[in-house]
C-alpha cells in the first residue's frame, strides 16, 4: 500500500503562485509516473499534469500549459505542483495519484490508471 500525503494548499489571490507537494511513503517510489488531478465544486475531477517514473517525460491539460509545472524528486519520495497566474477557476481540491508500470506519458491523463490516491489538499484563489 502506498500512502500519499499532499501538502501546501491554502487562499491564494488572483494572480499569485502556490506550489503543492506530495509525499510518498513507498520506497520504490522512482516506479511510479505521478499525476495531479483537481476536482471543483459540482465538478468532475479532472487531470491537470503527469510525470513519468524517471521525471523524463511530462504531461499538462491543455488549460494548464505555460502556468503550471509538475516535478519530482525521487531521492525525496515527492512530486510537486507549481502554479503561477493563479485564477479562481484553479480554486479546487488538488489529488496526486501513482501509477505503477507507466509506459507512455499519455497514460498519466487517465484517472483509471492510477492505482493509489493522495487525500486531496484545499486550494482557493481569491479575487
Amino acid at each position: 500500500q502506498v500512502r500519499l500525503v499532499e501538502s501546501g494548499g491554502g487562499v491564494v489571490q488572483a494572480g499569485g503562485s502556490l506550489r503543492l507537494s506530495c509525499a510518498a511513503s513507498e520506497r520504490t517510489f522512482n516506479m511510479f509516473g505521478m499525476g495531479w488531478f483537481r476536482k471543483a465544486p459540482g465538478k468532475a475531477r479532472e487531470f491537470v499534469a503527469g510525470i513519468t517514473s524517471s521525471g523524463g517525460e511530462t504531461l499538462y491539460a491543455d488549460s494548464r500549459k505555460g502556468r503550471f509545472s509538475i516535478s519530482r524528486d525521487n531521492a525525496r519520495k515527492s512530486v510537486y505542483l507549481q502554479m503561477n497566474r493563479m485564477t479562481s477557476e484553479d480554486t479546487a481540491v488538488y489529488f496526486c495519484a501513482a501509477a505503477l508500470g507507466v509506459r507512455f506519458v499519455r497514460e498519466l491523463q487517465s484517472e483509471d490508471r492510477y492505482d493509489y490516491w493522495g487525500q486531496g489538499t484545499q486550494v482557493t484563489v481569491s479575487s
